[in-house]
């Protein structure tokens, strides 16, 4: 999510971005579930194609940027949680090491 415009306490406009594995490949607009999460696409960026203010029938495909006006905690929950790292520190032997 890319935070375009902040303009009360908690609503502001954002870009989102639908990837392959998101469950709103396929779906509506109106079937999204966006407008019940208090959420409005203001704009649907397909590629090279803009479509302003997009219908509820258009079907959204994986790689679609909806510019977004809305709740901006909503809108970061969309955001799916990034897989921790594995820790690159070794951890000591629990037997201490000695030298010769």
């Amino acid at each position: 999510m890319r935070e375009r415009l902040s303009v009360s306490t908690g609503y502001g406009v954002a870009e989102l971005v639908v990837h392959g594995d998101a469950d709103l490949v396929g779906k509506t607009l109106g079937n999204s579930g966006l407008r019940e999460r208090d959420i409005t696409v203001l704009t649907l960026h397909r590629g090279t194609v803009v479509i302003p203010n997009p219908y509820p029938h258009h079907v959204l495909e994986s790689e679609d940027r909806l510019l977004c006006f809305g709740k901006l905690e909503e809108m970061r929950s969309m955001i799916p949680a990034r897989p921790k790292r594995r820790a690159r520190v070794k951890k000591l032997p629990k037997q201490p090491i000695h030298s010769d």
